[in-house]
């Protein structure tokens, strides 16, 4: 499924299940939310922090999708066309990073 097609299906869900989307501002804190759950995953699996017996059995995967999700529904409020949005960053960040990571002595192994 390209992005476009997400954007797609998670309109179909909201129209069918979702009554209405949520207001713009509502998702953005939902958004912040979901990244802030990402981010205690990461600290307490990868990071430095101890993982709580609570936090053991939660889905990473699962909790990236939540922002996923979100990042889609801001982008179909905002008639942000995602895929032509990443498209254009891709090829962007491609003619200016090359180099620059390339000659990083930091990415080295």
């Amino acid at each position: 499924m390209n992005i476009q097609d997400a954007q797609k299906a998670v309109d179909a869900w909201i129209k069918t299940h979702g009554v209405r989307y949520f207001n713009e501002l509502t998702n953005m804190a939902q958004l912040t939310e979901e990244v802030g759950e990402v981010a205690r995953i990461i600290a307490r699996r990868y990071g430095e922090q101890s993982e709580k017996e609570s936090d053991k059995d939660k889905d990473l995967g699962e909790e990236l999708a939540d922002v996923l999700f979100v990042l889609l529904c801001l982008a179909n409020q905002t008639d942000t066309d995602l895929q032509a949005a990443f498209d254009r960053k891709l090829e962007i960040k491609t003619q200016r990073d090359h180099e620059r990571h390339h000659n990083n002595p930091k990415l080295r192994s």
